[in-house]
């Protein structure tokens, strides 16, 4: 046998061999790395039409679907050749446009025995959920981008949204002494006013500012709560100051102030103080605001201001700008007088007051206590302290109570003194006290943030294609540690972290970081107006739900497209089964679909509607 070797080849020069021996080695490369190659990293599906045939692998096992484009029926090869008969209809809800059904379900509110406590403007949900769609308002666009909806005019702080996607003129006139909301043309525009900003919002800021230097804007306060926070501009104004608000009104008569304030790009929830807990951890906002936002803080045993008690860390602020504390009638001094009284059984002192004056709104800043010293040595145990063991931090029941109510009990506080977080940015990444005292904690909390700094730059910012100049509103639907929006943080978004209530209680952590964020269970409507994100995140959330409420996702899936505008993105990360099932229902509402790596699945909602009068025909009108 003759050996002949590479070197031979070339030394004898056989040019000829040697050309064999090259295309002969690229082709099997070439055939090896085809072998090994999990398929195209991008399937991009632009027609709900558009069938999807995959050979069945490790990787992904799909294969042979087909959905009806024209009724909305979706046939699943995979479970026995049976059909998920979706066939969607309209909201036909009065006011079906700004649907939000746990607020908006009639029945419920009719039978209630009170309303003297704002029972009719809390949650009541119905069950089932609803499995329609919200219908799109005649002449929508898609919103004016960020940052041009909060610059339109860069020398004065205005934002402006479309007239057509919240038309509710009725606030412009209501509100017009006060400056909210004006209407110039095709828009709405938001010049900074309140009923309390006599010289503008940023001028009231800054007073707060001059008033108590400590607070130090951004720094060591960086989570706030607004509470009825009107169109949401003392917040929007705050984001300027690295402060991320949490704001929040009930559904009222002043029509869609949170609406105007989500189509703006500021951050704000649908929520009263009235009878139920605020879905909110314990200890979690370095400051608290309300500006004559009627509630009665004395009122009910003081169960309320007790609530705010709860929710605000230890040594934060909670700043009550109202006629009671500047006017001295004998109506508005008696409201004063059991404020104050309120105030000091639960321990906190007044730290700064000016009754103001034309340039100034008056205005009082209470301090929380930051060590349990005081609530030893009260001289009446009222209110009492509550009871720690087994006390659960989130705002749900198990049903049929739902919901828990408000305590009248203060929560005690642990340990010699209360230690607040580092400053802002530094608390993002420092350890945290409220992380769990597990021995791999802290271990397993760096290895998620790494997780998502990784992800999110390498797959979904630059792996996607998501177009992130549409995005502003982002919402992750089961946040954990917020690892997800810590990795978005130096983009122009702002992220509402939801830890689902069946899931470890992480909101603690999410809150001491900076961050703001939610309880909420998925089997029941979230507390937003349709239309109002422009991106819904979620990782491996949906397996469990399957079990839980809704079988078949159907009415999470009709959850997820009232939440979403049009042209809004839903980013799902979980099992391949999970997947196929989210894109079955996603062709049933007719979006396009992209499925990255077999891990991540994208959904783009467009502006079909049953009633196509009222949805894409419309919108190409405009």
């Amino acid at each position: 046998m003759v050996t002949i070797s590479v070197p031979s080849i070339l030394k004898e020069r056989k040019y000829p061999f040697t050309l064999i021996f090259i295309f002969m080695f690229e082709t099997f490369i070439l055939v090896v790395t085809n072998l090994i190659r999990p398929g195209p990293e991008i399937l991009l599906i632009s027609s709900v039409s558009t069938h999807w045939s995959i050979s069945s692998s490790s990787d992904l096992a799909v294969t042979n679907i087909s959905s009806g484009a024209n009724n909305g029926t979706v046939y699943n090869d995979d479970d026995d050749n049976q059909a998920m008969n979706v066939e969607w209809e309209l909201c036909d809800e009065l006011q079906a446009v700004d649907y939000i059904p746990c607020l908006d379900n009639q029945k419920a509110i009719k039978a209630l025995h009170s309303r003297k406590r704002m029972e009719h403007k809390e949650r009541h949900c119905p069950d089932p959920g609803p499995r329609c769609l919200v219908p799109l308002p005649r002449g929508y666009k898609v919103p004016v981008p960020w940052p041009k909806s909060r610059d339109m005019v860069r020398s004065f702080i205005l934002w402006c949204i479309w007239y057509d996607n919240a038309p509710h003129p009725q606030l412009v006139e209501y509100k017009k002494e006060q400056h909210w909301v004006v209407k110039s043309d095709d828009y709405f525009v938001f010049p900074g006013g309140g009923t309390q900003f006599k010289n503008g919002v940023n001028y009231y800021i800054d007073s707060i500012g001059k008033m108590l230097p400590v607070i130090e804007w951004g720094k060591k306060t960086r989570v706030v709560l607004d509470v009825g926070c009107g169109v949401a501009s003392f917040g929007g104004a705050l984001l300027d100051r690295d402060v991320i608000t949490m704001s929040f009104a009930p559904k009222d008569g002043h029509e869609a102030q949170i609406q105007f304030a989500l189509e703006r790009g500021i951050p704000a929830m649908l929520s009263v103080i009235g009878t139920q807990k605020l879905p909110f951890p314990d200890n979690s906002f370095d400051l608290v605001h309300c500006a004559r936002c009627r509630v009665h803080w004395h009122g009910d045993g003081g169960k309320r201001l007790i609530e705010i008690n709860r929710i605000l860390r230890p040594g934060g602020y909670f700043v009550w700008s109202a006629r009671p504390v500047y006017l001295k009638d004998e109506k508005h001094l008696s409201v004063w007088k059991s404020v104050v009284a309120l105030s000091e059984s639960i321990c906190w002192s007044i730290v700064a007051k000016t009754d103001g004056d034309s340039y100034h709104a008056g205005l009082v800043i209470f301090r929380k206590p930051i060590s349990p010293a005081c609530y030893q040595n009260r001289k009446e145990n009222n209110p009492p302290l509550c009871a720690q063991p087994n006390r659960p931090n989130n705002s749900w029941l198990a049903k049929p109570h739902r919901y828990m109510l408000l305590d009248s009990c203060l929560v005690p506080l642990l340990g010699k003194s209360y230690e607040w977080p580092s400053t802002w940015p530094k608390r993002l990444s420092d350890k945290l006290p409220s992380l769990s005292v597990e021995p791999d904690a802290e271990e397993t909390f760096k290895r998620d943030t790494k997780h998502w700094s990784e992800l999110v730059s390498e797959v979904y910012l630059e792996g996607l294609g998501l177009n992130w100049s549409n995005v502003r509103n982002v919402m992750d639907m089961n946040a954990g540690y917020g690892g997800f929006a810590v990795a978005l943080i130096n983009q122009p978004v702002w992220v509402m972290n939801v830890v689902p209530i069946h899931e470890p209680d992480t909101l603690s952590v999410i809150f001491d970081r900076g961050l703001i964020g939610i309880y909420h269970d998925w089997c029941e409507s979230f507390n937003t107006y349709p239309r109002t994100y422009d991106l819904l995140h979620s990782s491996f959330l949906f397996g469990n739900m399957t079990t839980r409420c809704d079988t078949n996702m159907i009415e999470v899936a009709a959850e997820m497209d009232r939440i979403l505008r049009p042209g809004g993105y839903l980013v799902v990360r979980d099992t391949v089964e999970i997947l196929h099932k989210i894109k079955l229902l996603l062709e049933s509402l007719h979006w396009s679909i992209i499925v990255y790596r077999y891990q991540h699945l994208v959904g783009k909602k467009g502006f079909w509607r049953p009633d196509t009068k009222t949805g894409l025909r419309e919108f190409q009108k405009s």
